[in-house]
């Protein structure tokens, strides 16, 4: 075979190996594009910060994890950033359809050359790909899988929507994702209002946010900040006066305190993430990720206020630890929320997730169901160490604080006042202890009580969140109410995805029953109702200046104090997190002491309310050691409340007889001159 003959043959054999090889990849080619298209545009979802509003619409807090986004759209970035970025990354993106051949053939080359993958040549719909679906990880696999996920960007979406997409969700270091979030770590200020300057510094810290940050290595973004002004400087982007201009600016960085994320009330940020992965039906990280709007209840300045309370109360270094919440009675709303001193030092939240001993302040759920049970403000019941037989065997003996008893039969509204533990467990063991848990769930509480006779004094455990908006049952007069931290949510599309029916509330305690306790509760400051102890909130009654009702609760490793006015509630507790018992008598008071802090701070400049007093009700001066309706010559006298027909029908004899000089002590000429029938009928008719 002639040599002639064997070239032409090789030469027809090559072609047809190219020609073979052509069709092959034309038609690997096309079936790329065929399943492309067939299935269809690839999600565009991403991640995006979800941002929390106060109730007066005030961002207070973002949720990202390590990640902080921000999606703005196209027209609300600078143009600076756009042209810097295009010009830095991708000049030819208008021109393209996802990939640049002449610069993908020559990093080919120089990775051939060097057996590597270390020649980039991608473009902005390239990064845009991997920034979504893959990792940075260089590998002929995630190659294959960006240019195949490059291809149907290209296809179904406009180079804005993946210019705009690109933007948003490239990684500018320091955890910031997006023009956005960058703008606002590096600059402290929104993308629209980026100078060149800012716009080129940022468009180069993409490339290695480790090496081209400002804030990690100065000189190095500006040599490369420079370089970029001069590319768009030759290609006429700007002028001469703007590049000189930019050139020369010296960029105003944010400070490290402006760069820290927004936090008010981060235990109450807690709260609503985990109530609206419940409303939502979506786990936790789902909403922090996805761009929500989430609208809260959260008032600004209580919250604030609460937090000052508790560290001007509470010695700092005192290892106790405090969960409080403050609710609006009238829908259930919650306006301030603690769960510790210290967020960063423990995110427990002791308002919602601990569970302890409410003590006493369990104690008006009994005084409602003895109100239901025919009770009276002027019901009395011996005070004196007492024994319980529960069942054969069994003996329960309760005692009071310190061991102090009246000895004698005191009045439901001494026994509320001063706390007495006697006269809650005779009521208790009278009613049927299943009674007092059935009314406790009437209040919302959901924690599981046993039915037995110390369930009385608090000994189940309940959270503070519970009890607080319990109470608030009974400051709005009986309508039944839920705790919330949410009012709407919106998705990252506008669509309002959820939002709180304002409906009125189910009308579920006897209004007049709701009434009559709420004010034996106001007892616990009225110093008239003192007996064999002062009552209860002495210590703080003189820092009170409106009428308040509430109710104190102890344990040897809790302090509980929960109140409220016709319009705020809140619920105070106080202890260690190991249950180990107060060592000091003002350990237990610093529940109390926050509380009246708090209260009187919340309702400053607001005017005097009172408690709306329902139909059917009388009010009668009694005097609180008899029980009977009060004469001139009682020593003290308190308005009570009772139903029409449940009042006292007797007045006082004790002190019927008593020194009517004695009496008058260092009154007025009017009180000294008046005559019996005089003074009578001022007590009983003014």
């Amino acid at each position: 075979m002639n040599k002639p003959f064997l070239m032409k043959k090789l030469k027809r054999i090559s072609l047809k190996m190219l020609i073979g090889f052509s069709l092959f990849a034309v038609s690997c080619l096309l079936l790329v594009y065929l399943l492309a298209f067939v299935l269809g545009p690839p999600n565009l979802l991403h991640e995006q910060n979800t941002i929390y509003y106060s109730a007066d619409n005030q961002v207070i807090g973002e949720e990202h994890g390590n990640e902080s986004r921000h999606w703005i759209d196209l027209q609300d970035m600078s143009p600076a950033v756009i042209d810097a970025t295009l010009l830095t990354e991708d000049q030819h993106f208008y021109d393209h359809h996802g990939f640049d051949i002449k610069r993908i053939f020559g990093a080919i080359l120089k990775d051939i050359k060097t057996l590597s993958l270390k020649e980039g040549a991608s473009t902005l719909t390239q990064q845009y790909a991997r920034n979504l679906y893959l990792s940075s990880e260089k590998t002929w696999t995630r190659k294959l899988k960006e240019a195949f996920y490059t291809i149907r960007l290209e296809m179904f979406y406009s180079k804005s929507e993946i210019l705009e997409g690109y933007l948003n969700s490239v990684y500018y270091g320091h955890g910031a994702y997006g023009i956005e979030a960058a703008s606002n770590h590096f600059f402290n200020k929104s993308a629209s209002e980026l100078t060149l300057a800012e716009a080129a510094m940022l468009a180069g810290v993409p490339k290695g946010p480790t090496y081209y940050s400002p804030f990690n290595d100065l000189e190095r973004a500006t040599n490369r900040q420079q370089q970029i002004l001069t590319i768009m400087h030759k290609k006429e982007a700007i002028s001469d006066e703007e590049y000189n201009q930019a050139s020369s600016e010296e960029l105003a960085y944010a400070k490290a305190e402006e760069r820290k994320p927004l936090q008010i009330g981060p235990y109450f940020q807690d709260t609503v993430l985990s109530e609206a992965a419940n409303r939502l039906d979506l786990d936790s990280e789902s909403i922090r990720s996805g761009g929500y709007q989430i609208y809260t209840t959260l008032d600004i300045s209580m919250q604030e206020q609460l937090e000052k309370s508790v560290s001007k109360t509470v010695e700092p270094t005192s290892e106790m630890e405090v969960g409080a919440v403050v609710v609006d009675p009238h829908d259930g709303s919650i306006r301030a929320l603690l769960g510790g001193r210290d967020y960063q030092k423990s995110p427990f939240n002791r308002a919602i997730q601990a569970k302890r001993m409410p003590g006493s302040s369990f104690k008006p759920f009994l005084y409602y169901a003895a109100l239901e049970g025919g009770y009276t403000a002027t019901t009395k019941l011996m005070s004196k160490p007492t024994s319980f037989e529960i069942e054969a065997g069994n003996v329960y003996q309760p005692s009071n604080f310190n061991g102090y008893y009246a000895n004698e039969p005191i009045t439901l509204a001494q026994a509320i006042a001063l706390s007495d533990n006697i006269y809650a467990v005779k009521t208790n063991m009278y009613l049927g202890t299943e009674t007092l848990v059935e009314t406790a769930k009437q209040f919302g509480i959901t924690s599981k009580l046993p039915a037995v006779p110390s369930l009385a004094l608090g000994t189940a455990t309940v959270t503070v969140e519970e009890m607080t908006t319990a109470y608030g049952m009974l400051a709005n007069g009986g309508h039944q109410i839920n705790g919330h931290t949410i009012k709407k949510i919106v998705d990252r599309e506008g669509r309002t995805v959820y939002e709180r029916d304002d409906a009125a509330n189910k009308l579920t305690l006897d209004p007049q029953k709701a009434f009559i306790l709420t004010q034996l509760m106001t007892g616990m400051f009225d110093e008239s109702l003192n007996g064999y102890m002062s009552v209860t909130g002495s210590s703080i009654a003189d820092k009170l200046t409106r009428t308040y009702a509430g109710k104190t609760g102890s344990t040897d490793s809790d302090s509980w104090m929960i109140g409220y006015s016709p319009s705020l509630v809140t619920g105070v507790w106080t202890g260690f997190d190991d249950n180990r018992t107060f060592s000091a008598a003002k350990e237990r008071s610093y529940s109390k002491e926050i509380w009246a802090d708090f209260m009187e701070q919340a309702h400053q400049d607001h005017p005097a309310e009172h408690f709306k007093t329902p139909s059917g009700l009388v009010a009668i001066p009694i005097d609180p050691t008899t029980g009977a309706r009060a004469t001139p010559q009682c020593p003290t006298s308190t308005v009570m409340f009772f139903e029409k027909g449940t009042e006292p029908k007797y007045h006082c004899s004790e002190h019927y007889f008593g020194n009517d000089k004695d009496e008058a002590g260092d009154g007025d000429d009017k009180d000294k001159n008046e005559g019996l029938f005089e003074r009578w009928f001022r007590v009983f008719f003014d």
